[in-house]
């Protein structure tokens, strides 16, 4: 034998066959969650929580898989996710729909490179297609907002998304930024904080930074108008030795000499940060109890264990710089926020640093009556984030509703009968899968799909490049006069994605799986190892 005992192989169709259905089953799965009358899922984890969702990125997050070309496929709509943030249920529904024509082709004997060829060739040429079609936008936050309310249409949180979109738009405007006279948006400088309690319409976008965390002391302040703040990297409290050492007490003074140092240290601390006018301390390390004294005592309010991005965050918010040496600040160090409070969110309490002028780094604070509301609009709003993102990178739109896909497929399908031999037929099975969305589109919203689908044909063979379904409405409608628009960045990712996730399974003609190792193979390894440490 060559391979090991309990390895298990299958080779040519057999293996092309098992993988195939295996993508095709994720696709499945999320095809009815496409579009705003996308049904939802529920997901139980091992543990028994419950996970109700309709975003395609969460399902396959959630979801436990074992076959590797299923898996495949799902780190696809990861990479899809992380690279735009939009458009995971697409790219696997796509995918799975080229697998399924390519299936069918190689039923009719048509070898797996022919069917490559002609995916790569008509992916190629609906990509320049998708150039052609989109029109550019102007980055106000008006017409940016109407692309984002597409974008949360699909939702749970659907009948909040004008809201939800504008709060989104707002803070993407805020912490954009100019790179070599480009915009650039990086969303690591937009904190999104969630709280449980009243509605969602209470989300609210903070020109500042949300701290969940609380005033350290009961004897400071709670509020502080123009506060000059130390954001510190460093502890207010004496530090360990990094060796272990011994002190040699012999009398009660002593001890109250060491104690009294250890204050007169902490104090001198208090001391210079006041001194450069500091009225609020947040820190990313501990404060001691005697530290905590004297900064009450000064009327300094104090945060303390702030996580490391918070303080990153709120640094670039207020535009102070991290100090990571007390005694060696300065007044220049600190930052300015027209207010810094604590209030009760909830049935907790929160530190706000609000009221700054022109911050580069805000947060949204989510409310919800539920957990998975709050998850919900937290991954809303993070799609909602990622579009206005893509726009800034590449601010170019086409019409959403299926009606770009539709438009390609015309135009592949004319681009496909000027391809030699059995090509034309694998390009021509491209566009059959990009009238897919389309079709899933149709049936979501309770339409004919074949009705649909025709009238669509004939629309846009009459030259209607914006003709897609009205899911909302249930009819085929102009997606421009309603103001249905996606970001051409998502488009060409899935084009792309979609077409190289089909092809790296088409490739595959062999499948090895190893066994797993014997009990007693595994038992006979450990008295090895033992024997052998023995004799060492």
């Amino acid at each position: 034998m060559i391979l090991k005992e309990g390895s298990q192989r299958t080779t040519g169709e057999d293996a092309r066959r098992s993988n195939i259905q295996a993508a095709k089953v994720i696709s499945e799965i999320l095809a009815t969650s496409l579009g705003p009358r996308g049904m939802d899922k529920m997901l139980i984890d091992a543990f028994g929580d419950v996970t109700i969702t309709g975003d395609g990125a969460a399902i396959l997050k959630e979801m436990e898989i074992q076959h590797p070309a299923a898996k495949l496929l799902i780190e696809v709509a990861k990479a899809q996710d992380a690279e735009v943030g939009d458009g995971t249920t697409t790219v696997v529904v796509l995918a799975g729909r080229l697998l399924t024509a390519a299936e069918e082709l190689l039923e009719e004997g048509i070898h797996p490179t022919i069917i490559i060829d002609g995916f790569k060739k008509a992916s190629d040429f609906a990509a320049k297609v998708a150039e052609e079609i989109a029109r550019p936008i102007q980055l106000t936050k008006e017409e940016m907002a109407r692309v984002v309310i597409n974008a949360l249409s699909s939702k749970i949180v659907s009948e909040a998304k004008d809201y939800l979109a504008g709060i989104a738009v707002d803070a993407a405007f805020q912490a954009v930024e100019q790179r070599n006279g480009t915009p650039y948006l990086d969303l690591d400088w937009i904190k999104i904080e969630k709280k449980k309690g009243k509605s969602l319409y209470e989300t609210q976008l903070v020109q500042g930074i949300v701290l969940d965390k609380e005033v350290v002391h009961p004897g400071m302040p709670k509020r502080i108008e123009n506060a000059k703040i130390a954001v510190l990297d460093a502890p207010l409290e004496i530090e360990k030795p990094e060796w272990t050492t011994k002190i040699s007490v012999s009398s009660p003074d002593q001890i109250k000499a060491f104690l009294d140092q250890e204050a007169d240290i902490l104090k001198k601390y208090v001391d210079h940060l006041a001194e450069i006018g500091a009225n609020v301390v947040i820190t990313q390390k501990g404060i001691d109890e005697v530290a905590q004294h004297f900064l009450a005592k000064r009327g300094i309010m104090a945060v303390r264990r702030v996580k490391r991005s918070d303080i990153e965050k709120l640094a670039r918010a207020t535009g102070a710089r991290i100090i990571t040496s007390i005694k060696d600040a300065k007044a220049e160090d600190l930052g300015s926020a027209g207010l810094v409070e604590e209030r009760k969110v909830g049935e907790e309490k929160m530190v706000f640093v609000e009221k700054v002028q022109n911050p580069k780094a805000v947060t949204i604070l989510v409310r919800g009556g539920s957990d998975r509301v709050l998850d919900e609009v937290e991954r809303s709003m993070q799609d909602a984030l990622h579009v206005a993102r893509d726009l800034f990178r590449m601010p170019k739109i086409v019409p959403g509703g299926g009606a770009f896909e539709m438009e390609l497929a015309r135009r592949v399908r004319e681009f496909a009968r000027k391809l030699p031999g059995k090509e034309q037929l694998a390009a021509l099975k491209f566009a059959d899968a990009l009238e897919g969305i389309p079709t899933i589109l149709a049936l979501t919203a309770g339409l004919d799909p074949v009705d649909a689908i025709a009238e669509l044909r004939r629309r846009h063979d009459n030259g209607e490049v914006s003709a897609g379904v009205d899911v909302l409405n249930g009819k085929v409608a102009d997606m421009a006069a309603l103001n249905v628009w996606d970001p051409l960045l998502v488009k060409q990712n899935v084009l792309r994605s979609a077409t190289e996730a089909a092809i790296m399974v088409l490739r595959i003609d062999d499948i090895i799986a190893a066994g797993a190792p014997k009990k007693e193979e595994k038992k006979g390894e450990k008295k090895e190892e033992e024997g052998e440490s023995k004799t060492d």
